[in-house]
């Protein structure tokens, strides 16, 4: 009988087979062997015919250990740990023994569902059947703790086993690399070569997941030293987290390496990491380039692929581009996916603001949305403007129920910031204090914008107040808030406090500060922190901080101070820079370099309409009439019109909207009406102040 079980267990490689074998056995009445009933119940398994697993279980009349063993990993395969725990106590009830081999099933699927009680038990039944000490189950065991976020537990297996493998040991350096813990991680992987045990994949992977910051490059060369040291630099797992590691350490070069050197070890994921890798240094026509000889070197791009190369498409410049790659999609019949569809809506929001409705057609035709659907959608009507709109699908989201997270709520206080609508914001903070959410930096940072933009800096400072301030995110806003109030020596009072708790700062809390120093004069002081920048804080100034510098000097009437930044800068100033330099020419009344200015912004935006009216206006305010006439008839010539201010107010929840001259109102005469009234008071009260009337009057 042995040649014969020798041969079938051979013969079990395809279900077609499994199912033939299964016959022949059951005709010849062999399936009695118990060898062989066992090898066809893990076949079975093996290939996801489960309902006939079960069948032949049922059938088989002579059950051992390793049958039962069998049906329990089976169940523990397809996700069903209720029957699989079940089975394991029917099978104790009706006498048969469990083995080492029995726990490391059940274990798995309890650390798969995260059930620490029933872990609990099982360790109770391992130490009372005298397993304790089989390092099979004890490295389940260990593993389970692990994933269960006990990793104290975990340890605690860990020091009593008598006996420690390779698994062992990785499974306990990925549950603390789990928790982020690099210091007990490396300590254990030091032990490990103390004790001699075998490096392994396993090993390195969850070790570089903690690799993530440029601050740690230089441990993430000595982990790769290792891992070619140990021969793995072609094992996939490794290759891939290698990857990722060099390019969140800050060096692609060495990522582009690593790809590179692993010819005959790519499988999807590391193309992927590659990809990612450009993607997050903005090197954009790398990633393209990539995701192209991806498919040329036949390798099909998969949700990841599809989802990273949308998000590349990230501003005007790639409209063609992000049409072609939607179309794309729908030829591979993949835009049905919901993260790639995700991932189109933002990539339409990002590309234009005409592109608003094409995202919002691909929103629409979604049979399912998840919470990223609805936030995307949101989110890019607040980030270009459509405030109204953004708000109306916020009360859509409110009407079915849908639990809002951090995105949501922080999108939508920004819409309440962009209308000053204090009354909504107040309901919208509400809803943030029933979702627990206050307290996040995203959330925290939009209520303090909010409420200063609609003018209550007293209930924006005590946002702050609330929050664990440990994240440059709320101080930024706060900053942002003063220098907005005319508080700017507040302002610089939070930033001096931000150095001294030693916050990170970034590029944005240079741009709050140097705002606050603009808007209430504190020019030395202000040009000594953009001085500072990159020689003190690491961070260089970029085309953002330049703007506020030239603000700055500017509003100070030191126009050529000004000149002398833009000339001085290490890189050709943009239409922002431009822009602000075109304004202090207004304010000093040097026409001359104005119009030089404007020529220049001109060639970058010849469009543009703010450009021909500050100039005309200057033109206008020194009287050259001639000059302000030819910039009137060159708008008129290209079509270019004045895009007119709006304001607006809220009365009793309802936003009113005006802009100059309106008279769409419904109420639009009585507007006026008091108007005229108010100017009629205003003209008699500058009358009295200039001592044309006497006071008694």
């Amino acid at each position: 009988m042995r040649p014969l079980n020798s041969l079938i267990g051979n013969c079990l490689d395809s279900l077609h087979k499994v199912s033939a074998i299964h016959g022949w056995t059951f005709k010849s009445g062999t399936i009695l062997d118990i060898y062989i009933a066992n090898n066809l119940l893990g076949a079975y398994v093996k290939y996801g015919e489960f309902r006939f697993a079960l069948k032949l279980f049922d059938e088989i009349p002579n059950k051992d250990t390793v049958t039962w063993n069998s049906m329990i990993a089976g169940y523990i395969k397809y996700g069903n740990l209720k029957h699989a725990w079940e089975l394991q106590k029917t099978m104790r009830r009706l006498g048969f023994s469990v083995d080492g081999y029995t726990f490391p099933s059940i274990l798995k699927g309890i650390a798969n569902e995260g059930c620490i009680h029933l872990g609990q038990q099982a360790h109770s039944t391992i130490i009372k059947m005298g397993y304790a000490g089989n390092v099979y189950p004890a490295s389940a065991l260990l593993d389970m703790y692990a994933k269960c976020d006990r990793i104290d537990d975990a340890f605690a297996v860990f020091q009593k086993m008598p006996e420690r493998n390779s698994i062992t040991w990785n499974a306990l350096i990925a549950g603390y690399a789990e928790k982020g813990d690099i210091e007990t991680c490396f300590w254990l992987l030091g032990s490990m070569e103390q004790e001699g045990v075998k490096l392994e994949d396993g090993t390195f992977t969850p070790l570089l997941t903690l690799l993530d910051d440029p601050d740690l490059y230089k441990l993430t060369t000595q982990v790769h030293s290792k891992i070619i040291k140990n021969g793995l630099t072609f094992q996939n797992t490794v290759c891939n987290a290698t990857i990722t590691s060099y390019s969140d350490c800050g060096s692609v070069e060495d990522a582009v390496k690593v790809f590179d050197a692993a010819v005959d070890s790519k499988d999807i994921v590391t193309w992927n990491s590659m990809l990612a890798a450009y993607l997050a240094y903005e090197k954009v026509s790398l990633a393209f380039k990539l995701f192209l000889e991806m498919q040329y070197s036949g390798f099909k791009p998969d949700i990841y692929t599809y989802t990273g190369i949308l998000s590349a498409c990230s501003d005007e410049s790639h409209g063609k581009l992000a049409r072609s790659l939607h179309a794309l999609v729908m030829k591979k019949g993949v835009e049905e996916i919901t993260s790639i569809s995700n991932s189109l809506i933002a990539m339409y929001l990002k590309t234009h603001v005409e592109n608003v409705e094409d995202a919002l057609k691909i929103f629409e035709s979604m049979d399912y949305r998840d919470s990223v659907s609805w936030n995307s959608i949101l989110n890019g009507f607040s980030q270009h403007g459509l405030s109204e709109k953004a708000l109306e699908l916020f009360r859509q989201m409110r009407y079915i129920s849908l639990d809002l997270d951090h995105y949501a709520v922080s999108a939508v206080l920004r819409c309440c910031s962009d209308l000053a609508i204090l009354q909504l914001g107040q309901q919208v903070h509400v809803v943030a204090l029933k979702f627990g959410l206050e307290l996040d930096d995203f959330v925290a940072s939009s209520l303090i914008f909010m409420y200063s933009k609609c003018g209550i800096i007293d209930d924006a400072r005590k946002s702050f107040d609330e929050t664990p301030k440990d994240s440059p995110i709320t101080w930024n806003s706060i900053i942002f808030g003063y220098a907005q109030h005319g508080q700017g020596k507040i302002a610089l009072q939070l930033f001096f406090l931000m150095k001294d708790k030693k916050i990170k700062m970034d590029h944005i809390t240079f741009v709050a500060v140097l705002t606050a120093c603009s808007h209430v004069g504190l020019v030395d002081e202000g040009y000594n922190i953009l001085k500072d920048m990159e020689s003190i804080h690491g961070i260089p100034p970029r085309m953002e901080h330049y703007a506020c510098g030239i603000d700055l000097f500017g509003r100070a009437g030191r126009l050529e101070d000004a000149k002398e930044l833009v000339e001085g800068m290490p890189f050709e100033p943009d239409a922002m820079v431009l822009k602000t330099l075109l304004g202090a020419c207004k304010i000093c009344g040097d026409i001359e370099l104005a119009t030089k200015v404007a020529s220049r912004l001109l060639e970058l935006e010849p469009e543009e309409h703010c450009t021909y009216v500050l100039l005309s206006n200057m033109y206008g305010h020194l009287q050259k009439w001639d000059d302000k006439a030819i910039i009137k008839r060159q708008m008129r010539d290209k079509g270019i019109r004045k895009v007119p201010g709006w304001s607006w107010i809220e009365v009793n929840n309802k936003v009113h909207a005006f802009n100059a001259e309106d008279c769409s109102h419904i109420s639009f005469k009585d507007i006026y009406w008091i108007l005229g009234v108010l100017s009629v008071e205003i003209n008699k009260l500058k009358t009295i102040f200039m001592g044309e009337i006497p006071l008694s009057t």
